[in-house]
């Protein structure tokens, strides 16, 4: 039976168009009704990937070519979410690499095929987007086939089809001269080219855990492929942790197949089948379920240590309760110990402070989700600054993640990056023109040095410029790095902000705020002009008098505030500092919001 399946993922950068292009294979396949409304990109199912138009969750799903089921799961193309790559790779029999014809090879796409050659994957390699204008097809096939060399890969590996297509417009071919149709190329070489599954149908029962959710009606979810024997619902079995210890005895409940964009009960499956089964309470990622008679844990490769942290504690600012319905430090607790239920990259512990966690990730982004879906669930939360998690080697020796940068900038603004990430500690390895006017640059730099960073490269390369990070290794410690040059400005009273008062405050730096908006003392309303902190009064109203000149009032014209997204207001904060996220607002404030008690912790800290 396993000799009718492909078990396949699709590897790219971020944006090289996976998803775009699983739609079109889930069409042509006859997946869908010819008459049925289908939303695009219909694999990203959660609101966040469809707002930002990236994959945050690997979601498998199956289709039917000339009676072959082809399993297909698409991956996130974002460093942070490497973590879902990582572990899906060992649930499949072959990977399809998406190049951008234009683009080329970027960091994420060294990453992801880093470990799929690793793992003995064979890659169909897809030129993508081949309609673009400013294609560079010959050059994008070299720099992958010099990627593989780079990589090590066998020479099998190097073996690999390279097919030209267009996601987007649903044609591939194997020929640039050859007439443009349909998915049909693709899914031949597929069939062909990927081996079956090698499963023993006759052994007992085994699975490895890739991945696990939480299922309001089933409880635990959890995803893998089988690597041998069949699964029947009812059937007892047990889990073994890596270390071959019994984790729990369990009995399945469900049995769920993938078909389409939807999972379908089903009664039993067999080796080889990509499955999620529900009724076990405590396996994980990486634990093995089988049956009894095992003894021995399936081989998984061990998940990646998170390299970030930030404190998630509740809102204790004068405006809390106003906005949100989810408060209390109970109910945030128990809603992080649900996000890992399903998110394994992630670490929650509790900390020194009442009422706040520590969360620990891959990167801003993936903790920068995280707060936004939270604040739209109704939940009010005050968020650190981030920090870098710092490791010691056998010595005793300081050692700092350290993340691969690589710039697309035009040829004008090469000077400006390389002096800025210079003072942040990064080191040039490598620097080439990538055509149009453009340098592509390449920097080894300190994580913590890149923290804020991304929204000053857009100012400095005036929004044309694109930068990819990855994480490279561990390092020993660079040394301090400069932090954010001005100080803020801090409102000293609460109440609302007046025009009158931010019109007279507009000498003293730029504001973040609006008239009218409600303030409190201790709360960041503005960027100071020079490096201190200063405490401003926004409430001041202009004073009205019996008198009038014979002139009208002078008009007075604000200039606009610089409002922050959540991911720049955590970015800009310092470790002095918090982010107050609730539903409808994201406001920036101290730590410590009495002006006399933060000046009394400032100076116990100089002691």
């Amino acid at each position: 039976m396993s000799s009718a399946i492909r078990n396949i993922a699709i590897i790219a950068h971020v944006d090289h168009g996976k998803t775009t292009l699983v739609d079109n294979m889930l069409k042509q396949s006859g997946t869908f009704r010819a008459n049925q409304a289908v939303a695009e990109r219909a694999m990203d199912s959660n609101d966040l990937e469809r707002e930002r138009g990236i994959t945050i969750l690997a979601k498998c799903t199956s289709l039917m070519w000339n009676d072959i089921c082809i399993n297909i799961v698409d991956t996130p193309g974002h460093a942070d979410f490497g973590g879902e790559v990582e572990r899906i790779l060992t649930m499949v029999d072959g990977v399809v690499l998406l190049v951008d014809s234009s683009e080329g090879a970027m960091p994420q796409t060294k990453f992801v095929l880093s470990k799929a050659l690793k793992l003995g994957l064979k890659p169909i390699v897809v030129i993508n987007k081949i309609d673009r204008p400013d294609r560079r097809i010959s050059e994008v096939v070299d720099e992958v086939f010099e990627l593989f060399i780079a990589l090590d890969a066998t020479n099998e590996q190097l073996d690999f089809p390279i097919i030209y297509a267009s996601g987007r417009a649903g044609w591939a071919v194997t020929d640039l001269n050859d007439q443009a149709k349909d998915l049909s190329v693709l899914f031949d070489i597929i069939v062909s080219y990927v081996a079956p599954p090698v499963a023993d149908l006759t052994a007992p029962f085994s699975m490895l855990v890739t991945t696990r959710e939480y299922n309001p009606y089933f409880g635990r979810v959890l995803t893998g492929r089988i690597h041998s024997g069949t699964i029947k619902v009812n059937q007892n079995v047990k889990v073994l942790s890596r270390d071959n210890s019994v984790l729990e005895n369990a009995r399945i409940n469900k049995i769920l197949a993938f078909k389409g964009l939807e999972r379908l009960a089903v009664d039993e499956a067999y080796a080889g089948d990509i499955i999620a089964i529900a009724g076990i309470q405590n396996a994980t990622v990486a634990d093995t379920i089988c049956s009894p008679e095992i003894m021995k844990a399936l081989s998984s490769l061990p998940i990646d240590p998170p390299t970030l942290s930030m404190t998630f504690g509740v809102n204790d600012s004068p405006l809390a309760g106003r906005e949100g319905t989810k408060l209390t430090a109970r109910v945030l607790g128990e809603r992080l110990m649900k996000e890992i239920e399903s998110n394994v990259a992630l670490r929650v512990s509790e900390t020194a402070e009442k009422d706040a966690f520590q969360v620990a990730g891959r990167g801003e982004l993936q903790l920068g989700i995280l707060i936004e879906t939270m604040r739209r669930e109704g939940f009010e939360l005050s968020i650190s600054r981030p920090r870098v998690l710092f490791k010691e080697d056998e010595h005793g020796k300081k050692l700092e993640p350290i993340e691969e940068i690589q710039v697309d900038v035009d040829d004008e603004f090469v000077g400006v990056v390389v002096k800025s990430l210079a003072t942040r500690k990064a080191e040039m390895i490598d620097m080439r023109p990538s055509g149009g006017g453009k340098t592509r640059v390449t920097f080894l730099g300190p994580s913590r040095g890149l923290i804020g960073y991304h929204g000053q490269f857009l100012t400095e390369t005036r929004g044309t410029g694109v930068m990819n990070r990855i994480f490279h290794s561990y390092a020993s410690y660079k040394g301090a790095i400069e932090g954010r040059r001005n100080g803020v400005l801090i409102s000293n009273g609460d109440g609302e902000a007046m025009a009158y008062a931010l019109w007279n405050l507009e000498d003293r730096g730029k504001m973040f705020i609006n008239p009218n908006e409600s303030v409190y003392q201790g709360m960041i309303i503005g960027e100071h002009n020079r490096d201190n902190d200063l405490e401003v009064n926004p409430l001041k109203a202009k004073q009205l008098t019996n008198v009038r000149a014979s002139g009208k009032d002078e008009a007075m014209r604000l200039t606009p505030p610089s409002i922050m997204t959540l991911e720049q207001a955590i970015s800009y904060i310092q470790n002095d500092e918090r982010v107050e996220v609730t539903p409808k607002s994201i406001r920036l404030r101290k730590a410590i919001l009495n002006s006399n008690d933060r000046k009394k912790s400032e100076k116990r800290s100089e002691d």
